[in-house]
């Protein structure tokens, strides 16, 4: 009982020393496995790597649409363009006139490491442990576990070792294969390394040079591409290119120290505002403030409704906001809601069990949160990710693919028949967009409104889009050779195979849906259900007929997007990311025309022929952008959803005070059955005492 005497909600989770704490409280549900930058592509990884290493640029935080701005860098870098003899270039030049382009970075000063035991010296500026003996790892079981630390500035050379890292075949880096077509001489760097795949242990990155990453000075390099590429900008808002010390990398690759998990898969090193001080996947991570920490500042401009919002209330402020983040591990929904509504963790999404409990859809399909949740004063954010789900037709496949006319009706009949609309309302509680286009909104190309509707599937009433009937798309399968679903030619039923990477009962029904929405046309749909490897390996081979699959952005630009159907991307021929295989010489010639071009209304006049181009062919039923839905209590400051910046953290607010006065109104101590407990106790002690008296009293007689 006296733990209730410190003023805090006897069931806190957290230690008394922290109740008041500037301390961010929230959960993950799977281990990162990778924290290595130039080994991390995940977004679970993104979320503390992302505080931790600081890239060239990042993404400005309040301003949409998404806008470079510089973090290690001074500026963003404008690239210079150079023809094939080495004469400079127009910054206009035509992409089929540039032979290179020179990105020149000159990063900020005073940028220190966070503390780490790579960079300890001793007394005679040796390095402590980058010699260490079996003698010396025994008992070192953490990072904490070595009593010395260090740091020191970060350099130009050390982003150009980062980069040098990339092109190490023994890192798998997932953007090594993209990098080698760009920068000049990444893959005879990687090519060189890769022949001396024998040697073990340490490869010093400094003494082997890369043509086209040249250090001008302590503070500036320059990356030299081939071509023109002017989205190479948005690679460099990535932790791919954030500095990394040759000390970290020595001192990594000691013998013994990997086995004990001490590697940058689990320790990272960085300069950012925040470090990683306890990495116990099976329990909690924590981020504390980097104490080496160079300094930023909180953004003063925004959108105009950003200052009516509050997102200015902290213009200006010195970054971070919060001291500390701790993340729970929490492998079970229900935990981790019902934590949140006792006011233990500062935000959450929401999971389709909990839907109905926290929100509610207007007559106008707008979203809005139920009345509990505002009595608790629940804030709701909400914002369309820039992603697509999409079910693709395999255009290699004789039946369903090609660019005959017969085999476009089928596909065009089939968009119109599969009704994603129901999908989202069914499966995502309203949590989704239909899509038009492969351009999700907010990417440069895509298109709202009356102008965005997609017609082979849709028609314009009202202003509005309405799906086109069933009628229309029978008579498109009858002219595809399929009156009723039944080939004209053999009289049997078409059917289709449908290939799944899914299980368990949700997928089921959602199974059970998509069956339905072929048998509305006749066609019989063939479910072929594996495990993702197979499924991976049927889209590798291309003997897959129809699948979903779907799309992330890595940065905010239609190439990011249209690439997925740019013919010489084929997956089958040329392993790359078109799952579907489509491949249209008109669309290849105007994506090659598109790719490289600055944002314009030439290049807006071009995407919009290569929309039209795929929604004509259909290679993909558009699906849906997902919306993404997150609750935050009021205590909670600064949320405004970026799904391109993986370093918000940063700019995040709380207020302690309130929050622990909310978990006290929250969790009242249930004392009652306690106290009548005690009452019984008490109530059954009286007899035994009564006893023990008169039996005292007879024996003093």
């Amino acid at each position: 009982m006296l733990n209730g005497c410190d003023g805090r909600a006897w069931n806190a989770p957290y230690p008394a020393s922290e109740a008041n704490s500037n301390t961010l409280y929230s959960s993950f549900s799977e281990r990162p496995k990778h924290l290595d930058p130039a080994r991390s592509y995940a977004a679970n990884e993104y979320a503390f790597i992302g505080q931790i290493y600081e890239p060239p640029l990042q993404y400005h935080f309040l301003k949409r649409p998404y806008q470079l701005v510089p973090l290690a860098a001074e500026q963003v870098p404008e690239p210079q363009f150079f023809d094939q003899a080495g004469n400079p270039l127009p910054a206009d030049a035509a992409a089929d006139q540039v032979a290179f382009s020179e990105y020149q970075i000159e990063i900020k000063p005073g940028m220190r490491y966070q503390p780490h035991p790579a960079l300890a010296k001793d007394d005679s500026g040796a390095y402590r442990y980058h010699h260490l003996s079996e003698d010396d790892i025994e008992g070192i079981n953490t990072l904490a576990d070595f009593p010395h630390t260090g740091t020191r500035e970060a350099t130009a050379e050390d982003f150009i070792y980062q980069i040098k890292r990339l092109a190490n075949p023994r890192l798998h880096s997932p953007i090594a294969s993209i990098m080698s077509e760009y920068i000049v001489g990444f893959a005879e760097f990687s090519r060189a390394l890769a022949a001396e795949e024998e040697s073990t242990g340490f490869i010093d990155l400094r003494t082997r040079p890369m043509a086209g990453v040249t250090q001008l000075d302590r503070y500036r390099f320059k990356i030299r591409l081939h071509g023109k590429y002017p989205q190479f900008t948005y690679w460099l808002a990535m932790t791919f290119f954030a500095p990394m010390p040759w000390e970290a990398d020595l001192f990594y690759s000691q013998p013994g120290l990997d086995r004990r998990n001490i590697n940058l898969n689990w320790y990272p090193i960085g300069t950012g505002p925040f470090m990683l001080t306890e990495n116990n996947p099976n329990l909690r991570m924590v981020l504390s403030r980097n104490p080496n920490f160079h300094g930023e500042s909180y953004p003063s401009e925004g959108e105009p409704e950003d200052h009516d919002n509050g997102m200015l209330a902290d213009a200006g402020k010195p970054l971070p906001l919060v001291d500390k983040a701790v993340y729970s591990l929490e492998q079970e929904v229900i935990p981790r809601w019902n934590k949140f509504l006792q006011g233990y963790y500062d935000t959450s999404g929401i999971n389709s069990d909990s839907f109905d409990q926290a929100v509610r859809f207007g007559a106008g399909g707008e979203a809005s949160l139920t009345e509990e949740m505002q009595e608790r004063h629940i804030q709701l954010a909400t914002a369309v990710e820039t992603s697509i789900f999409y079910l693709g037709f395999n255009m290699a496949d004789p039946v369903i693919g090609g660019d005959s006319e017969e085999n476009r009706y089928l596909r065009q009949a089939i968009s119109i028949a599969v009704n994603f609309e129901e999908f989202i309302s069914i499966f995502l509680n309203g949590r989704g967009v239909v899509a038009h286009s492969p351009l999700p909104p907010g990417i440069f190309g895509s298109r709202l409104g009356p102008e965005g509707i997609n017609p082979v599937v849709y028609d314009l009433v009202n202003g509005k889009p309405k799906r086109k009937s069933l009628d229309e798309a029978r008579a498109l399968l009858a002219k595809a050779g399929y009156p009723n679903g039944k080939s004209i030619r053999t009289g049997r039923p078409l059917v289709l195979n449908y290939e799944s990477a899914s299980a368990g009962p949700d997928s089921k029904a959602q199974l059970n849906w998509m069956r339905k929405q072929f048998k509305k046309l006749g066609i019989q749909l063939v479910i072929r259900a594996t495990d993702y490897n197979r499924f991976q390996e049927k889209l590798r081979t291309g003997t897959g007929q129809l699948f979903m699959f779907g799309w992330n952005a890595d940065y905010p630009d239609p190439e990011n997007f249209l690439f997925l159907l740019y013919g010489p991307n084929g997956k089958v021929e040329h392993a790359g990311e078109n799952a579907v295989n489509y491949n249209n010489p008109e669309f290849n010639a105007l994506f090659d025309q598109m790719k490289n071009m600055e944002n314009s209304p030439e290049r807006q006049r071009i995407i919009d022929r290569m929309v039209d181009i795929l929604r004509h062919d259909a290679p993909w039923i558009w699906g849906f952008y997902p919306k993404a839905f997150s609750l935050y209590h009021d205590w909670y400051g600064n949320v405004k959803p970026n799904l391109m910046a993986n370093n918000t953290l940063k700019y995040k607010r709380i207020d302690p005070a309130t929050r622990v006065a909310r978990q006290q109104a929250w969790n009242p101590p249930v004392i009652a059955p306690l106290v009548l407990f005690l009452l019984f106790l008490l109530a059954s002690g009286v007899p035994a005492v009564l006893v023990y008296r008169r039996h005292e009293r007879s024996a003093a007689r």
